[in-house]
């Protein structure tokens, strides 16, 4: 081993730059395919949301507000302090947040806001039936 990395090094001396690294490329399954979307950041940014329609379920509420320009879409996510402690609210984000990257990002229109106020539920049910149900809302659909 230590024979290894001494050679990696003298390597890397004797051509002035490190050696390029054999590595293994992931599938790309699990991408979305579209643009990904960006990040809602700023508690104005939600707050504007909120004047926006209301897509009420029981795993989530999404509220969609259009900004009226044709850029990449934004969402945000929320969890609030009724649905549990820092741990659970934490495993609801990560979850709605896996579901938006993987299956749901290409369900995004172009030019909306869109917030994610995650509930308890979340974590009850299958990924698979909250990547469903959080596509099927996203696209507005009943």
């Amino acid at each position: 081993m230590v024979a290894a990395s001494s050679q990696l090094a003298a390597i890397a001396a004797a051509s002035g730059s490190a050696p390029e690294r054999k590595t293994r490329s992931l599938p790309a399954t699990g991408k979305p395919v579209g643009p990904k979307p960006k990040r809602l950041l700023k508690r104005a940014e939600f707050l504007a949301v909120r004047r926006g329609e209301k897509r009420r379920g029981r795993l989530f509420l999404v509220e969609v507000l259009d900004r009226g320009d044709d850029l990449s879409p934004r969402v945000g996510y929320t969890v609030t302090k009724k649905v549990g402690n820092a741990v659970v609210r934490n495993r609801i984000r990560r979850r709605l947040r896996e579901a938006v990257r993987t299956h749901a990002a290409d369900d995004m229109a172009p030019g909306n806001d869109y917030v994610i106020v995650g509930r308890e539920d979340v974590l009850a049910i299958p990924f698979g039936q909250l990547k469903a149900e959080l596509s099927r809302r996203l696209r507005g659909t009943r």
